[in-house]
């Protein structure tokens, strides 16, 4: 044995069983395989819940302001949640890796009790994630099968390649398993079928990005949502004038009402909703500040609006931000409704808002008679806000009317529809744009969803990242159904040619070691006998 197999089978115990010196032939329990499973199968649970943790993220700020609203204290939680997952995730696989050596150099699996129980703890924070998921964000877990129109196709052909390397300690162990009845067969027909299942998962991969580059949809529009919050406070005057620089064409914004009447932009609109992005415990300290009606738009006006953005660096960005642009950003209020429509006037640019606050008759009256002091073209006004709608058409008929749901729309002989990107599928939307029906979704960061949007051809989306959508010439693949097919089909005839020579590889080796092991132990025999019967 060579000093550098010999270090390999040394390094391999002591990371995977903590056992320095070789075990003895025969040493190795059922136990032990059944520790391997384990280690597989969370090994398979961390890199999918890694994938879903990469795959959300598109969301994070929604996640984000929720741990706010229930902890009031800023964390990046969606920052916690990934370096978390990806030190469990790299665990893992090492792990599975020298479990996998340990095979391969036929070393009996022992598997260190300090392993079992960082194992269950990572089993524990899976379980607990998915479940936190599936009853805080319910709406992600679409978002996941989504994402596989975009990913499905290279994900397929990653996972063949990987079946090819793992099959000569498929075979491996189906020769060793040889002589436990049974056992041999059930590893060999689990491979089989796991191998039939991703070989033929092309023929349910659906993507709006099997299209024909000539068949591409137009770029969609992009709506800077609460401005460009990645390079300046939300909400603020300067973050509408950096989405402008984005190339928006339309401001996305959320307005309340203030105690004497002024519509003011503000999203957060639970109790104690100035907290987050204002310094209102700084100069209210003591009131309790729970609706827009209880603070005066002079007491608005006083806060500041964009020092916990420097403070908290909500999406990671203030390293693209040069030292002029933190201190605009330190100084930014609170903007009014009236500053956001002649900002918009100016640079004849749309208006998208929602409107929220207790009285919504009222506020709706201000707000409708804010927008036409402004003399802003109501052509520019989208109105999203669904209580009043009558009483806008008839106080505005030049608004052009938003809705959220595509029931509503139709009843209401309207065109312009305005959803979650997860609510629509590809289809929904094909057919919404075929019948001449603007279709805007929200919220769109990643340029996965970018593209697969932009492949179904929806109208526009609002985004946090405008500033990266902007430079993207074309979604990050198009490929034709057919020449998918042919890569598709051309790849498993590969893999599966790949996989049968090293079969026919390791099956002589095997006989070939086995035919020297014989001579030399006829040859052994022969030495330990001759004594006794000397040659004739």
């Amino acid at each position: 044995m060579s000093a550098f197999t010999a270090c390999c089978r040394a390094c391999s115990r002591g990371l995977y069983s903590c056992r320095w010196k070789r075990s003895r032939k025969g040493e190795e329990s059922q136990c032990a395989c059944w520790w391997f499973s384990v280690v597989a199968l969370v090994t398979l649970l961390a890199v999918s819940w890694m994938y879903v943790c990469l795959i959300t993220s598109n969301d994070q700020e929604d996640v984000n302001w929720k741990g706010f609203v229930k902890l009031k204290r800023w964390v990046n939680w969606v920052v916690v949640l990934i370096t978390t997952s990806a030190v469990l995730t790299s665990y893992c696989v090492l792990l599975l890796l020298f479990a996998l050596f340990h095979i391969a150099l036929k070393e009996p699996l022992h598997l260190h009790w300090l392993h079992k129980f960082l194992l269950f703890l990572g089993l524990l924070f899976i379980s607990v994630g998915v479940i936190g998921i599936s009853l805080q964000w319910k709406r992600e877990w679409p978002t996941v099968l989504l994402s596989l129109q975009a990913t499905a196709p290279f994900l397929q052909l990653g996972a063949v390649w990987a079946l090819v390397l793992l099959s000569p300690l498929v075979f491996q162990g189906c020769q060793t398993a040889k002589t436990k009845p049974g056992s041999g067969f059930l590893m060999a027909a689990v491979y089989a079928g796991v191998s039939a299942a991703i070989l033929l998962c092309p023929l349910l991969i659906r993507s709006p990005c099997l299209i024909d580059p000539s068949d591409l949809p137009h770029k969609p529009k992009l709506i800077g949502h609460r401005g460009a919050p990645m390079l300046a406070p939300e909400n603020t005057i300067m973050s509408f004038r950096r989405s402008i620089a984005c190339g928006v064409t339309a401001f996305e914004t959320d307005v309340q009402v203030s105690k004497d009447g002024v519509p003011f932009l503000m999203h957060d609109q639970h109790p104690g909703f100035l907290r987050r992005t204002t310094d209102v415990e700084d100069k209210f300290p003591g009131r309790d500040l729970d609706l827009s009606t209880e603070v005066t738009w002079a007491e608005l006006e006083s806060l500041n609006a964009g020092e916990w953005f420097l403070q908290t660096d909500p999406f990671r960005s203030l390293s693209q931000l040069s030292e002029e642009d933190k201190e605009e950003a330190r100084n930014q209020t609170i903007p009014s409704l009236l500053q956001l429509l002649l900002l918009a006037k100016h640079h004849n640019i749309s208006i998208l808002f929602d409107l929220y606050g207790p009285d919504q008759e009222n506020h709706t009256v201000d707000t409708v008679s804010t927008i036409l002091m402004s003399k802003v073209d109501p052509s520019l006004v989208l109105w999203l806000p669904s209580q009043m709608r009558d009483y806008v058409k008839t106080r505005a008929p030049g608004f052009i009317q938003i809705y959220n749901n595509e029931e509503d729309m139709l009843e209401e002989g309207g065109d312009h529809l305005n959803v979650q990107y997860s609510k629509l599928s590809v289809s929904e939307i094909r057919a919404l744009r075929s019948q001449n029906v603007t279709v805007n979704v929200w919220v769109v960061n990643d340029s996965w969803l970018f593209s697969l949007l932009w492949c179904a051809g929806v109208s526009s989306v609002t985004t946090n990242s405008c500033h990266l959508l902007r430079d993207m010439r074309r979604p990050n693949w198009v490929m034709p159904h057919a020449t998918y097919s042919i890569l598709w089909v051309t790849g498993d005839v590969a893999a599966v040619a790949v996989a049968t020579v090293l079969y026919f590889v390791q099956r002589k080796r095997l006989c070939c070691h086995r035919e020297v092991s014989r001579k030399d132990q006829n040859s052994w025999n022969e030495k330990e006998l001759s004594p006794f019967f000397p040659a004739m």
